[in-house]
């Protein structure tokens, strides 16, 4: 769950720091305080905003933090599947903007806004305005289906991903191998050119690298030559060379050795040097001999390093890469050669994929259809809780013209306002508040069902009041005993269900309007009901209903 929030130099908010509490947190205030801003933090902070139109422009930075505590072991398993350790069962996520770049971080360490995002879908669900108007569009309501089938759903959905991928490249290979005669016998020709002019050349891996070393060496064999004599000369030929000098000094050495032990071993040290030098004598003598090569070896291995560059050039880096080069396109050839064999395979390959994806979609279809109708009844029977006392509620499903990773399902959620009237589509019946009613409904169905452990709900009272009011109210503690839910509301009958009640409000510091929040306590929450009843004039009568709704609220939520 959210468990606090620190904002810094976000529009009217200098710096704040909330923390939250389980169950139903409420924020209330004024209008225009800033509960908006709040809200828009927190999305910045989760990366489905930018600081655009947030951060204050007279200040060097800005900062939203979220820290979350994470207890569920499904939860857990799923953020580590990310990469991000929950060792202390917390969750630091923060966004930082300085200097015009923000800068995003899980734990403290920087990562892309999108693996925050990714995070936040795991962590924190926000309804507001937007959310409910989601529900106009059929598209969602198919993934609403789904996720109340999720359990039995689930590997159906992972499995139908991966066939429909398969069916997107089978039809892929078919479509790109089809092609006349003419186009046929055209890339038969220019593959057995490639073919035959690979074969031509007898290539051997490795050999490159060996001719190379071949040529270098007679590249610079003057050169080698010249050096390597030198070395010999001062090693074994002329006055004062190393095998004579070696030689005298062993000479010496042998002569007194006996006088003194130690002599002995030195003399034994340049024994064995003399022996490696005349080695190495004999070795370079070796290797200057067989130095000399003709002109016409020289043009033979550069004529051969040209041939096997010019492959190289053309069909790959490397000898290797020119083999497989040419062993691709003698499959490519064969398969060209054998045509008609060749494309009734991709057919087959083809009309397989199509099946199996097809057979995966009718059994999506079939637990839909179950899940489709304990759905509707459900939510059905939330709305009659939550005083649409006259409505006809279904999930409608139809077999759609395309076949995709979800299968061929159409779910089109459709409602009846009124007894006697055909039931329609959502976004041709629904008004704002009826939709904020219809997605709590739909919401507190899903919660059971739900890992997600924070909640929040932004103007969920749009359009209502009275008894619709206490209904929705009492739908937002039922949900609060298994989620953590944060609320803002106007409505004295949502804010009385507070287990954590928490003031929005502005001030003026030092000539600027800021905004601040601070938790209440009882007494000041019973005030603040009083402020949402009865306005600026707050009467000893406004004050008794408040406590009187206060009371009624904390009996109904022991039941």
């Amino acid at each position: 769950m959210l468990i606090n929030l620190h904002v810094k130099n976000m529009a009217l908010i200098q710096e704040l720091e909330i923390d939250f509490g389980k169950g139903l947190n409420i924020l209330t205030g004024e209008t225009g305080a800033g509960k908006s801003i709040l809200i828009g933090s927190i999305n910045v902070a989760l990366g489905m905003q930018s600081f655009r139109g947030f951060a204050r422009e007279d200040a060097e930075t800005a900062l939203v933090e979220l820290v979350f505590s994470v207890d569920n072991e499904k939860l857990q398993k799923k953020i580590e599947d990310m990469g991000i350790e929950t060792g202390d069962g917390q969750i630091i996520l923060s966004r930082r903007l300085t200097n015009g770049r923000s800068i995003s971080k899980v734990n403290g360490e920087t990562v892309p806004v999108a693996m925050i995002r990714e995070l936040a879908g795991l962590l924190i669900d926000i309804y507001g305005q937007h959310e409910h108007q989601s529900l106009l569009y059929e598209k969602n309501h198919l993934k609403i289906l789904d996720e109340f089938a999720k359990e039995e759903l689930g590997s159906l959905k992972e499995k139908g991903t991966v066939l429909y991928a398969e069916y997107v490249e089978a039809k892929k290979r078919l479509q790109e191998a089809s092609m006349d005669e003419n186009q046929r016998k055209k890339e038969l020709d220019f593959l057995q050119y490639e073919v035959d002019e690979i074969a031509k050349c007898c290539l051997r891996p490795g050999e490159d690298e060996e001719l190379e070393q071949q040529y270098r060496k007679m590249a610079n064999a003057k050169k080698i030559a010249e050096d390597a004599g030198e070395a010999y000369g001062l090693t074994s030929e002329g006055s004062g060379n190393a095998s004579d000098a070696v030689s005298r000094a062993m000479q010496r050495l042998v002569a007194v050795s006996g006088y003194d032990n130690e002599l002995s071993g030195l003399t034994d040290q340049l024994g064995e040097i003399e022996s490696l030098l005349a080695d190495f004598n004999r070795d370079l003598s070796d290797y200057l001999e067989g130095l000399s090569f003709d002109d016409s070896q020289f043009l033979k291995v550069e004529e051969r390093l040209d041939i096997l560059n010019h492959m190289k050039n053309k069909y790959g880096n490397s000898i290797e890469a020119v083999l497989a080069y040419k062993e691709e396109k003698e499959k490519r050839l064969q398969e060209l050669m054998d045509y008609d064999t060749y494309l009734a395979d991709l057919q087959r390959q083809y009309d397989r994929s199509l099946e199996k994806l097809r057979e995966n979609a009718e059994k999506m279809s079939q637990i839909r259809g179950r899940y489709a109708k304990k759905l509707s009844d459900m939510i059905q029977a939330e709305l009659v809780d939550l005083n649409f006392l006259e409505t006809d509620f279904e999930v409608c499903m139809d077999q759609g013209a395309t076949l995709g990773a979800d299968g061929f399902d159409h779910v089109c959620f459709q409602i009846s306002m009124n007894p006697g009237t055909p039931k329609k589509p959502l976004a041709e019946v629904a008004s704002g508040g009826e939709l904020s009613r219809i997605m709590l409904a739909i919401k507190t169905v899903l919660a059971e069902r739900d890992d997600m452990e924070t909640l929040i709900f932004d103007e969920i009272d749009v359009g209502i009041s009275g008894r619709t009011a206490q209904k929705v109210s009492e739908k937002m503690a039922l949900i609060a005993k298994n989620h953590q839910v944060l609320c803002i509301t106007h409505l004295a009958q949502i804010a009385s269900m507070a287990d954590n009640h928490f003031l929005i409000e502005k001030s003026v510091q030092n000539s600027r309007t800021v905004t601040n929040i601070r938790e209440l306590n009882r007494g000041e929450s019973i005030e603040e009901l009083a402020r949402i009843l009865g306005g600026a004039r707050i009467t000893e009568t406004t004050l008794q209903s408040a406590g009187e709704m206060k009371e009624m609220a904390e009996s109904a939520k022991k039941y």
